[in-house]
């Protein structure tokens, strides 16, 4: 079979699109290669060791300029005599100090020498790049406001209406009509329609990416082995260094009930028949990479580019697959099964269903009737009957998960400022020097667009600070227990400081459970992402902060698809939020509510799936869903 790293699969440097610089797409580094493992957070051993050792030699300097210093002080009473009698111990001290700033300014040039070679060894090394990553998140800074006065006016706002009944909206579905769409993906179709009796031979798959990119490429490979008539080999997943997990379908998935749902549609087998196994793909020409297949390809690019070789070789291999199926000019039934294989097809397997019902239990803290959505991501591990004890001396009956997309590689990339000043500047300008030097070669030749233009056109990933005056805005009270997805945070704790002095009842999955019970899912980014996707699909409320994001698109999808109308999602607009907190000096706090609101509920009104939208983020469509009247 193939492998990864052909000839005919390389990995060139990331492509950066003209359109970025323009203001007319969003920049997503899940695109260009440059992913961030989402595993644990530790510094680099090598950072810290040249660190220490950075602050050790200033340590001796300044404790030999102590001495001295002491020495010169007890002379002063006789500065005279000493003079005339000891000329030579004077030549003798400032040589000693000329040698000591030489041996200073010589030790610090070796130190910045390892730094720089550690910064190549980042760049060659993908682990040393996850880990670099790490420390950007676990350096501590000074906490940074950006809208010092915005966020006054919100904490008086927010303790003022503390103890006043509910009045926030922002936990129902503002549009009733959401309830008319019912999930039917999953619906019999006619035997006509159904799986021939002959295949045209066998489609491979390695998928690439994380967990959310992995089941993309599950599913549309689905729709393509229908397409083409052809017998699907259980996708594999590609090991990435950037990823760090091998986990494989059958650690996230349930192998059998993948088969089962989809069985009476396609043929799906384990492995290849033992004849085909022995066939080297690359040399029979049957390897497909991302360089045969343009992005979001139309039926007729299969079937002129893969069926060929599909029938002549009677195997064909996507290697590196992710989105290679576009979201239009599809026949209605294939757009149907890629509904149905998200859906309904692929379900966690049981340990991630039982540690992420326990996640969900103890962020509600009390035992809620099941939902659809409950039952589909968690089957029989949450319990089926509210609990007797009264809700109200459990606590918090409501949680709002939020996705806070604001990792080191997209604040840097993005090119924005973020209030962290000259410092600020310098550590992302060596970041993007380090690991995005086409973003840096572009730069040169294009025309420079301002930090304040770009966030004005909405480029800007939202900071913490920004989702928190968004909250307050929509009238979330200060005790509201708020899930965090991902929690790689650029500047950590110290950046969150803002968003946690209006809600400080953060949680995360490493605060929720056990250090046994996540065990088994450290180092497993994409088991890690699993239990991210439940808490954040079943959350009462689902904020995002960036409609680019892959789990944020998936996350919505779901909530659309089994929200029965109560599961609304929270999708501000970056433009116009913007240009709301340009006013951040003068505006007054109830005409920043109104205008917050406003784009807010523009975001979640009612659409038939739009022309070239995800059908897995807008599945409300009639191939995907029905509408009851």
């Amino acid at each position: 079979m193939g492998k990864q790293g052909s000839p005919r699969s390389p990995h060139p440097e990331p492509q950066i699109d003209d359109n970025l610089l323009s203001g007319t797409k969003d920049y997503d580094p899940s695109n260009v290669g440059r992913r961030m493992s989402g595993g644990d957070n530790h510094l680099n051993s090598k950072m810290l060791f040249l660190h220490g050792l950075k602050n050790d030699h200033f340590h001796i300097v300044r404790s030999d300029s102590v001495k001295y210093g002491t020495c010169k002080g007890s002379f002063v009473g006789k500065k005279h005599l000493w003079l005339r009698k000891d000329v030579r111990s004077i030549v003798i001290v400032f040589a000693l100090m000329g040698f000591l700033l030489l041996l200073d300014s010589f030790l610090v040039s070796i130190f910045y020498s390892m730094v720089l070679q550690n910064s190549t060894y980042y760049v060659r090394n993908p682990q040393g790049f996850k880990e670099d990553r790490d420390a950007y998140i676990m350096k501590e800074k000074s906490p940074v406001h950006m809208y010092d006065q915005l966020l006054k006016v919100a904490k008086d706002a927010i303790a003022e209406k503390e103890f006043k009944p509910e009045s926030s909206t922002l936990w129902e579905e503002p549009y009733k009509q959401v309830a008319a769409w019912k999930p039917c993906a999953d619906r019999k179709v006619s035997a006509s329609l159904g799986r021939y009796k002959k295949s045209n031979g066998y489609i491979i798959v390695s998928a690439n990416g994380g967990l959310n990119q992995q089941r993309v490429a599950i599913c549309n490979a689905v729709a393509v082995a229908s397409l083409l008539n052809a017998t699907l080999v259980l996708p594999r997943f590609l090991y990435s260094n950037v990823w760090n997990d091998p986990s494989q379908f059958e650690d996230i998935y349930q192998e059998q009930y993948f088969i089962d749902v989809l069985k009476d549609e396609l043929n799906i087998v384990k492995e290849l028949p033992s004849h085909l196994k022995t066939l080297d793909i690359e040399a029979i020409g049957s390897l497909i990479t991302d360089a045969d297949l343009v992005k979001e390809a139309k039926p007729i690019d299969y079937i002129r580019i893969v069926l060929p070789l599909l029938l002549q070789n009677q195997v064909v291999h996507f290697l590196g697959y992710g989105n290679r199926l576009g979201f239009d000019l599809l026949p209605p039934e294939l757009q149907r099964l890629r509904c149905k294989c998200n859906f309904h097809a692929l379900k966690f397997v049981p340990r991630i269903q039982q540690v992420g019902s326990l996640l969900v239990r103890r962020i509600r803290n009390y035992d809620a009737a099941l939902s659809m959505l409950d039952k589909q991501l968690l089957g029989n591990f949450m319990q089926k009957t509210p609990s007797k004890v009264h809700v109200a001396a459990r606590g918090p009956t409501k949680y709002l998960a939020l996705h806070l997309r604001f990792e080191i590689d997209m604040v840097a990339y993005s090119l924005c400022e973020f209030g962290g000043g000259e410092s600020e500047k310098k550590e992302l300008q060596a970041y993007r020097e380090i690991h995005f030097p086409l973003l840096i070669k572009r730069l040169k030749n294009s025309k420079a667009v301002s930090p304040r233009q770009l966030r004005m056109l909405g480029r800007c990933p939202l900071a913490p600070e920004e989702a928190g005056l968004v909250l307050a805005g929509l009238g979330l009270k200060h005790v509201t227990y708020i899930y965090l997805a991902g929690s790689q945070i650029y500047g950590g704790s110290s950046r969150m400081k803002s968003f946690t002095s209006l809600y400080p009842n953060l949680v995360t999955k490493e605060t929720l459970l056990t250090p046994s019970e996540l065990a088994p899912f450290q180092n497993f980014s994409s088991k890690l992402a699993a239990l991210d996707f439940i808490a954040c699909s079943t959350a009462d409320v689902f904020a995002m902060t960036d409609s680019g994001s892959q789990l944020s698109s998936l996350v919505s999808g779901f909530r659309t698809y089994y929200g029965d109308g109560g599961a609304p999602t929270l999708r501000p607009n970056k433009k116009r939020l913007a240009a709301i907190l340009s006013e951040n000096s003068t505006i007054g706090w109830n005409n920043f509510e109104d205008r917050v609101k406003k784009m807010i509920d523009e975001g979640q009104r009612v659409h038939v799936r739009r022309f070239g939208r995800s059908i897995y983020r807008q599945p409300r469509c009639p191939q995907c869903m029905c509408k009851s009247r």
